[in-house]
């Protein structure tokens, strides 16, 4: 079972991931958009994060918009954040530089 993070634990772990923000209509849930330079670029995007997300059994919400790529975290069995989320976002975000896909705002939801 993986525990809850903390405020304090969440703030100070997010300041490492400037790409990624709370999601201000849920708390419990990081959010990241990433653009990328092409529609395939995107894709081979959402299957570099399945390949991690699948080697950590925890699984972001994706939503693809042409070449822009949302990823929502959160740990869902835990009604929150957990250390999961920010190891995941760390991979989605090394991911999205890889591609040359660029941050963007992250949507609300």
């Amino acid at each position: 079972m993986t525990r809850l993070l903390t405020e304090e634990e969440i703030e100070r772990q997010l300041a490492d991931l400037p790409d990624w923000r709370r999601d201000p209509n849920a708390s419990d849930t990081i959010r990241a958009t990433f653009t990328a330079p092409d529609f395939p670029a995107g894709i081979r995007l959402v299957s570099g994060v399945a390949d991690a997300a699948e080697q950590m059994q925890h699984h972001p919400d994706i939503d693809i918009r042409w070449t822009a790529v949302s990823f929502a975290l959160s740990t869902h069995s835990e009604g929150g954040l957990t250390q999961k989320d920010i190891e995941l976002a760390h991979q989605i975000s090394q991911e999205a530089r890889r591609l040359r896909a660029e941050p963007g705002p992250a949507s609300g939801g």
